[in-house]
This record gives structure tokens, sequence and C-alpha cells, in this order.
């Protein structure tokens, strides 16, 4: 087999191959067996018709479109390895010449990884905000811990934002009833933002047993986009009433005998959870300023199958109705128009990114271990409310387990540049996020998944 590797564009080459008949007689054995099986002819067995009495039989036609199918993709695959070329996405392919007996040649178009000359980053200098948690940050998660101990307690009063309220909800479009709006004896939280825009308005105010009506957009279901008149029926309201702070609470609710531990602790944990902003904060800025002075050329097919998936995601909610969806966008103020926009902006963006970072991780040598692997996979199943098992086996059947590994590599790529950042808080002071991004001696980078994971995912 000869092949050559031609160069359309810095994204794309085409892959002339010339494939002589005696390197193709395996696929025309498998051709026959195949073939053979399929066709009944009298006096033999399925299977075991002869070559020359299958050909007197069918002709030499279907033979050879059985062997040039099977054979240009495991030809194609020889020839990206001879002529080590970084594929991405699925090739075009044509066959340019057919000789029965004599040559097969074709063509394959593809697109490929571009050569990417990365930026110096020496003494690269980000900041990030200051880690500061305020007595107000620590009542606040305290409150929120009691309201998980709270009860529920009717009140003869009018409804307040923060009560809970025992609802009937009705809605119509131009009188015509909305069966999926329609429900009655729903607990809603007054304030919380669940349910449809206008009912937290509706509700402040009244007592139960009163009725309001208003006028919202809606964002889903047949009517979407379009306007509906709601009637709402308070049959009940509720208020929480929440244990004291005190340190019979603190033994109640954790592990400490008295509030003032527990309250230390509340506010250790605040100050975990903002030296992790910190972190992906740093990790954002320093993808920007890679993204701002790297030139990345981005391969055409794979920022349109990029496009695509995204598109489908989101039309999927809507079972591929892409009137419906155009309503829903009209509820939330924007057009088709600026919709494609915006996902041809973000999926340009996640393929640069994602170009960028395996060059940085080719440069940097990086490897993910099996350990690493099995941590995303973990984190991924649980995101997805699966077992690591079942995630496992429909990543499998997807084919998912190779981008997987590729994003984790890729977070791995990223964080070592921000170890190589000097990181400033807003006050001035150097910010040390080794906890986070591993140091350079680490063989392995200790890091959350929260703080590496690829922006492209």
């Amino acid at each position: 087999m000869k092949s050559t590797v031609e160069q359309l564009s810095p994204t794309r080459v085409k892959i002339n191959v010339e494939v002589p008949f005696d390197e193709l007689k395996p696929n025309f054995d498998a051709a026959y067996r195949k073939i053979a099986q399929q066709v009944r002819v009298p006096g033999f067995r399925p299977g075991k018709v002869p070559a020359r009495v299958l050909e007197s039989r069918i002709g030499r036609a279907p033979v050879l479109d059985e062997v040039v199918n099977e054979a240009i993709p495991a030809k194609y695959i020889e020839a990206v390895r001879a002529g080590e070329v970084r594929t991405l996405g699925q090739p075009e392919f044509e066959v340019t010449k057919l000789e029965d007996r004599e040559v097969l040649e074709f063509t394959a178009e593809v697109d490929v990884r571009p050569e990417i000359e990365l930026p110096d980053l020496a003494g690269l200098e980000i900041s990030v905000d200051d880690v500061e948690t305020t007595d107000e940050e620590v009542a606040e998660q305290l409150d929120e811990l009691r309201a998980r101990f709270g009860t529920l307690a009717g009140v003869e009063r009018p409804a307040q934002t923060g009560d809970f309220v025992s609802i009937d909800l009705s809605a119509t479009v131009d009188g015509k009833a909305v069966e999926e709006a329609s429900t009655t004896g729903l607990s809603y939280e007054i304030g919380s933002g669940q349910l449809v825009d206008g009912i937290d308005e509706a509700i402040v105010g009244a007592n139960a047993g009163e009725t309001k009506t208003f006028t919202t957009k809606l964002v889903a279901g047949e009517f979407a986009g379009q306007d509906a008149e709601v009637t709402v029926t308070v049959q009940s309201v509720k208020e929480r009433e929440l244990p004291e702070a005190d340190d019979e609470f603190a033994q109640l609710a954790s592990e400490f005998d008295t509030i003032d531990e527990l309250r230390e602790d509340l506010r250790k944990r605040l100050g975990r959870v903002k030296i992790m902003q910190q972190g992906v904060q740093a990790r954002d800025k320093v993808l920007e300023i890679l993204l701002e002075r790297t030139e990345v050329p981005l391969p055409e097919k794979v920022v349109e199958s990029e496009i695509e998936n995204r598109k489908h995601d989101a039309v999927h909610p809507f079972d591929h109705d892409e009137a419906q969806f155009a309503k829903a966008l009209e509820a939330e103020g924007k057009t088709l128009d600026e919709f494609n926009a915006e996902v041809k902006e973000e999926s340009e963006k996640a393929v640069r990114t994602q170009l960028l970072l395996d060059t940085i991780a080719d440069k940097e040598k990086t490897s993910v271990n099996d350990g690493e692997l099995t941590e995303r996979i973990i984190y991924q199943a649980q995101r997805f409310g699966v077992s690591p098992d079942e995630y496992v086996q429909r990543a499998q059947q997807s084919g998912q387990l190779t981008a997987i590994y590729a994003d984790v590599r890729r977070g791995k790529a990223l964080a070592s540049v921000v170890r190589g950042t000097t990181v400033k808080d807003a006050s001035g002071a150097e910010v040390d996020l080794s906890e986070l991004f591993g140091s350079d001696e680490a063989e392995e980078t200790q890091v959350t998944e929260e703080a590496v994971a690829t922006p492209a995912e």
C-alpha cells in the first residue's frame, strides 16, 4: 500500500491511498464468506458456496462493493498511522480509481489538529478576589442549617416572602385551558423562584382562601412564549419556625458541643469554599490569557459538530420541536438568530480550548493514571445520579471513554500552567493554590474536579 498526505489547510488534509489487489485477498475471502451465508445455491450448504460459483450466480460487482466498503476504513487507518496524522472527526472518502484485479485508489479528507505555537507565559501574574468570611455569611449558613431542622406552623395572617403556602393553580391562553399548568395542593415557598414569573407578587399579601389572578409568559409546553392568565388560590399559609441557635441545637445538628464551635466550623468551611473560588478564578483567568495570546486555527467540521451537539441538547427538552423551542427563546427575550450566534461563539471557544490544552498536554507529556480516571468517572456518575458501573457502561456504548480521558488530561495540562503563574489576591498578597493545583514536585496533580474541569465540558 502507498499513501501520501496532502495539506489542504492548517486544519484539514487529504490522504491519498493506493492499494494493490494482492493486498485485498483477506478482504475478498471475508466478502465471499459473508455473501455465501446470504445466497442460496442448490447443491451447496449455506456458507459453503465456492467463490467462482458465487460470482457466476450474482456477478462480480456485489463482491467488489463488499470488499471496497470493508477495505477502505481499514486501509485509511493504516495510512493515518503511517503518516502520523492527528485526525479529528470522521473522514470523507472518495474512490478515485478501481481497476478490478489491479488496484484500488481512494482519498480521505479529514480535519486534523493544527500546529499551535504556544506563547511565552514566563512571569505571568493574575489577581483573584480576597478570601474574607464575614459574620453575616456565617450567620446565613447557620440559618440555612437551622432551616433544615425547622418546623412549619399555620398562621392567621397574609402570606409573606419565606412562607410556605398550599396553592391551587390553573391557567388559560386565549380562553383555552393549559393542562400542564393546572394543579391542586401544591406546596410552594414564596420567594424561591421555582414557579412562573409573577406568582410571588400575586401571593404576597393574600390570606388563606383568597384567589388571585395575574398574567405571565409561559416558557415551555404547547403555549411556550405566549401570555397566560393564571389563577392561584391560597389554601393555607405556614411559616417556618427555626430552632434556637444554642448549644442544644449544635449538639442536634453537628458533632460539636457548643454553638460557638459550630459557628467556627461553618467559618472554616466557608473559607475553604472561597479558596476553591479563588482557584476557579485563577484557572479561568489563565485560560482566557492563553486564548488571547494563542492563534488556534479552527477545524471547520469539528466546530460544525460541536454546534450541532449543542443545538441538539437545547432542543431535546422540547421533543425536538423547533417551533416550541423558538417560543421558549422568545419568552426569555431572545431570538433564534441570537441563540444561534451564541452557540456558534461558544462552540468555537470550546474547540479552541480543547486544541490549546491538548497542545499543552503534549508539550508537558501529561498522562492520566487509572486513579485519576476513576475519580472523574465517580464524579460524573454522581452528577448524573447513576452508579459508576452504569456510567462506564453508558460511556462505553456511546464511545465517550476516550473523551473522558481527554478531559482529565486537559484539566491537568491547565493546572500545570496555573502552577507556573503568580497569583495574588486583591490586597496584593501572593496566594498559594498548591492544595488545589498541586506542586511542580508532585507526580500527580492534587486538585478537585471542580477546579480543573475543562471549560468545554
